[in-house]
C-alpha cells in the first residue's frame, strides 16, 4: 500500500483465521485531540490513530497555535492545552474530507475571538453543515458561507453569543450535536448552557462517545433523555494526564465479518466488552446472522459453523459498521434488509447509492430507498471492478467479496483506488492479507 497502486486485485480465499491488532478509533482520536488542545494542562495520548483525518486535526491545531509533539516511531503524542483559547487569531484551515474535524472545530472557533476560514476537498463542500451553522448563528455566532449555502467552505469571525439555550436538529448527523457539546464549556462562563435537540437524534452511540470523552476531561453533561443536554456554568476542560485510545470498532467489523463468513475464528484486539464505542454492537448483528461471538474486556472473536442467516434490522445506531453487514448479506441464506440508514446519504459519498451500484456488479439484486437497502445474494459472486468513490469504508467493505469460495477460481474482485483507506486505516489491505488462508475450512 505504500506504493499507492491504482487498484488491487483480490483473488478467491476460502478461509480467514488469526488475530488483528486494531488501529486507534477515529472518533475517539479526533475528539481526544481537540479536547486535549482546549484543556488546561498537558495530555499524553497513547496509540492515536495514524490517518488522513487525524493528520487534518493535528495540522489544524498546530495552525491555531497548539503545541504538540510525537514520540518518534510511535503513535504517542503530547499535547499542551491552551485552557480554552487558541493563541492564533487568524488562520486558513484545510479540512480535507474529515467530518470529525471540521464540525467540532467550527463550533469551537465560533466561540473564539478571531477570523478563520475552513475549506476542504470537493466532496467536503457537498457535505451539509447548515444545521450546525444555523444553531450557532441563532445564538449570536458569526459564521458565513463562502460557497453554497449550507455547506463548507466557511468564514468564522467574532460574534456575540447572547443565549444559553441552543437548538439543533438531530436527524441529519450526530456530529452537529457532538460539535455543540464539545464547544459548550467555552460558552458556559456565566450561565449554564442548554442544548436542545429538535426531532429525532440519529447515531446516539456516537453522542455517548462524546459525553464519555468530555467526562474524562472533567466536564459532566446532564442529559434529559436524548432531547436536551445541560453543561453547568463554569465548566472547563482539565487534562486527564494520560489517555489511551481504544482500537477502532468500525474497523473491527471487517475482520469479524471475515471470521463469520469463512468460519474463522478471527480475533480483534484493542476493543471489547468495556468499549465506549457503539459500533461494538455490530457483533449483535453478526450473532443474529448465526455467527458465534466471544468477548473479553479488550478483544472480540467471531466464528461460525453453519451458513449465515439473512437479517432485517434497524441500523441507525451503527451506521458505519452497518455497511459491512450489506456485504455479509452476500453470504446469507435469503434477502437482507438494512433499515434507518438515511445518514449514509451524507457521508464521504452517498453510501446507499454507491453500495447498491457496486453490489449489483457482484451479481446481487439490490433495492434502495431513501433510508433503506435490500440485498438478495447471488448464487455466485461475479468478478467485478469495484469503484470506491474516495470512500475508505467502500474499499474495506468490498474486500470481503473475495471470501468463502463464492467467487469462482481464477476470478478476482478489483478494488479501485485502494489508497483511500488512508483516511482511517492506511495499512488495511496488508493487515487483511495476514488473516487470509488458502486452505478450505
Amino acid at each position: 500500500m505504500s506504493q499507492h497502486p491504482e487498484h488491487i486485485d483480490l483473488t478467491p480465499v476460502h478461509h480467514a483465521e488469526g488475530s488483528v491488532k486494531l488501529p486507534g478509533s477515529k472518533s475517539i482520536s479526533n475528539r481526544t485531540l481537540l479536547l486535549a488542545a482546549l484543556a488546561k494542562g498537558t495530555t499524553r495520548i497513547m496509540e492515536l490513530l495514524a490517518s488522513d483525518d487525524t493528520d487534518v486535526m493535528l495540522d489544524s491545531l498546530q495552525r491555531l497555535g497548539v503545541k504538540w509533539t510525537q514520540t518518534p516511531g510511535t503513535q504517542n503524542f503530547v499535547v499542551e492545552g491552551v485552557n480554552g483559547f487558541f493563541p492564533v487569531k487568524q488562520a486558513d484551515l484545510f479540512m480535507g474530507n474529515a467530518g470529525t474535524a471540521i464540525r467540532p472545530l467550527t463550533a469551537a472557533l465560533a466561540a473564539m475571538d478571531g477570523d478563520y476560514t475552513m475549506r476542504g476537498v470537493p466532496r467536503m463542500h457537498e457535505r451539509p453543515i447548515g444545521d450546525l451553522v444555523d444553531a450557532m448563528n441563532e445564538v449570536g455566532a458569526n459564521i458565513e458561507y463562502t460557497g453554497n449555502k449550507g455547506y463548507p467552505p466557511l468564514r468564522i469571525r467574532k460574534g456575540s453569543i447572547r443565549s444559553d439555550n441552543i437548538k439543533v436538529r438531530g436527524d441529519v448527523s450526530s456530529q452537529f450535536l457532538t460539535a455543540l457539546l464539545m464547544a459548550s464549556p467555552l460558552l458556559a462562563h456565566k450561565k449554564d448552557v442548554r442544548i436542545e435537540v429538535i426531532g429525532d437524534l440519529i447515531s446516539k452511540p456516537y453522542i455517548e462517545i462524546t459525553l464519555n470523552m468530555m467526562a474524562r476531561f472533567g466536564v459532566t453533561v446532564q442529559r434529559d433523555d436524548w432531547k436536551a443536554f445541560t453543561i453547568n456554568k463554569g465548566a472547563f476542560y482539565v487534562s486527564p494526564d494520560t489517555l489511551h485510545v481504544e482500537g477502532d470498532a468500525s474497523s473491527a467489523s471487517y475482520f469479524l465479518a471475515a471470521g463469520a463468513i469463512t468460519g474463522g475464528p478471527v480475533r480483534v484486539e484493542g476493543v471489547g466488552a468495556t468499549s465506549i464505542q457503539g459500533d461494538v454492537r455490530f457483533v449483535e448483528a453478526l450473532a443474529q446472522m448465526g455467527a458465534t461471538i466471544t468477548m473479553g474486556d479488550n478483544w472480540i472473536e467471531a466464528r461460525s459453523d453453519a451458513p449465515l442467516k439473512a437479517i432485517d434490522a434497524d441500523f441507525n445506531h451503527i451506521p458505519d459498521a452497518a455497511m459491512t453487514i450489506a456485504i455479509v448479506a452476500l453470504y446469507a441464506d435469503g434477502i437482507s434488509t438494512l433499515r434507518n440508514i438515511g445518514s449514509w446519504r451524507v457521508k464521504e459519498t452517498d453510501r446507499i447509492a454507491a453500495m447498491a451500484t457496486e453490489l449489483r456488479k457482484l451479481g446481487a439484486t439490490v433495492e434502495e430507498g431513501p433510508d433503506w437497502l435490500r440485498v438478495t445474494p447471488p448464487a455466485r459472486i461475479l468478478p467485478a471492478t469495484i469503484d470506491t468513490y474516495d470512500d475508505h469504508r467502500m474499499a474495506m467493505c468490498f474486500s470481503l467479496a473475495s471470501l468463502d469460495g463464492k467467487l469462482r477460481p481464477g476470478a478476482a474482485v478489483r478494488i479501485n483506488d485502494p489508497a483511500c483507506v488512508a483516511k482511517t486505516f492506511p495499512e488495511y489491505f496488508d493487515v487483511f492479507a495476514q488473516i487470509l488462508r488458502n486452505s478450505a475450512k
